[in-house]
């Protein structure tokens, strides 16, 4: 039997602003992933959200019915089993909050990729974020036709045909088209079924292990005596090897030790024991790729309050790559009718998408297929990491490239 203790992958949901990401995750788990205070205030997601869920199987039964995240099957009055456990990941669609996007994207292994019915298709970050799937080979895609009760039956359909033509020739044109009513719970199985039915991603487990920071806290609430205290905690995915509990670990490029404004920023790792490991509410002893990962620590949790860790690297003592401070990158443009295709200029300022890390960066020098980039914030980068460009064009920043790390 399997152990549901931990979940089997990472699915992001990624689409334009206010197409109905949020109430699909909480359709899903049940969790309303909006918990910031300023995405409360402004309706709309700010940071990344994340919620689990346990998808059951209905015994005896087949197709979206069978499946159900409920205690109750609809079909018959069997109990569901458990069948998979997910992590979803939610990320927001506004353009400002790209780079909040793609730092999510680089930690999910699948995509449910959500279209409202209630506006053309595409919409700009519709279009930026299928851009971003390609991009990272992402291969397992559900769509998911949002508000199609707001449009009515004729409009919808017209919606989905222009959805397909949209898919046409990219990497989703084969990927399940589902319309829902996530707010009414409608359809909603259908989704869980696709879910279901996609082939687990193949991780390393004997690899060196390393973890990326999407998420990091202090869980002390306030006036907790000092004896009370907890360490602090952060909060990721583990995309290859193994942490166990007790395990000493170092984290790059770790505390921002600048105390003057204006001065380049500088880092120093963090060197600690796991002390717990927790995926939802379930205790680990050990934690593999697949999941939201919490890690319980011994640092002073002043050091990971409001998210400062975020965009850290996480592995065994002296086993992670140096943290730097300029990188010299391989690229490659993507073809986009929105922007003009230009070269890269000498101190053109960029943002860097790299693992959960986002940073800004000037061109140092540029070449024709390679760019030497001196970051703002320096950071620790897995070599084999895909890397996001954004560039500014008309006081807005756009998805341009990617790149990967060259000796």
């Amino acid at each position: 039997m399997k152990d549901f203790k931990q979940s089997e992958f990472n699915i992001g949901t990624l689409g334009h602003v206010d197409h109905g990401k949020t109430t699909l995750t909480k359709a899903i788990t049940g969790v309303w992933t909006d918990r910031h205070s300023e995405s409360l205030k402004r309706s709309m997601t700010i940071k990344l959200g994340y919620a689990d869920a346990i998808i059951k199987k209905c015994p005896d039964c087949e197709g979206p019915g069978a499946y159900t995240v409920g205690d109750k099957c609809e079909a018959s009055d069997k109990k569901p089993e458990p069948f998979r456990r997910i992590s979803l990941l939610d990320a927001p669609g506004h353009e400002t909050l790209m780079a909040t996007a793609i730092a999510g994207s680089n930690i999910i292994d699948a995509v449910m990729f959500v279209i409202s019915a209630t506006e053309p298709c595409p919409m700009p970050q519709t279009r930026e974020h299928l851009m971003l799937i390609s991009s990272l080979g992402i291969k397992r895609i559900i769509v998911v036709q949002t508000k199609v009760d707001i449009v009515g039956k004729e409009k919808a359909k017209v919606h989905y045909e222009q959805i397909k033509k949209f898919l046409a020739g990219t990497v989703a044109a084969n990927a399940p088209i589902i319309p829902v009513m996530a707010n009414k719970n409608v359809n909603v199985d259908a989704v869980l079924e696709q879910i279901a039915l996609m082939e687990l991603p193949k991780h390393d487990t004997a690899a060196q292990p390393l973890m990326y920071i999407a998420r990091s806290f202090d869980v002390n609430k306030p006036g907790t005596e000092i004896k009370g205290l907890v360490g602090g905690v952060f909060g990721g995915s583990v995309f290859k090897g193994t942490f166990k509990v007790g395990d000493e670990i170092e984290i790059r490029p770790g505390i921002n030790t600048t105390r003057e404004k204006g001065k380049k920023e500088s880092y120093e790792p963090i060197i600690t024991t796991i002390e717990s490991l927790s995926s939802g509410t379930a205790s680990l002893t050990e934690a593999v790729p697949g999941g939201l990962i919490a890690v319980g620590t011994s640092i002073d949790p002043s050091f990971t309050k409001t998210d400062s860790l975020v965009g850290s690297l996480v592995g065994h003592v002296g086993k992670l790559p140096p943290t730097v401070n300029s990188l010299t990158l391989k690229y490659t443009l993507l073809s986009r009718e929105d922007i003009p295709k230009q070269a890269f200029k000498d101190g053109e300022p960029i943002i860097l998408g790299i693992g959960t890390a986002t940073t800004v960066g000037y061109i140092k020098t540029a070449k024709k297929n390679s760019i030497v980039v001196d970051l703002k914030r320096p950071v620790c980068a897995d070599p084999t990491a895909k890397i996001s460009i954004l560039r500014n064009f008309a006081q807005r920043w756009r998805l341009s490239g990617f790149g990967t790390i060259s000796a």
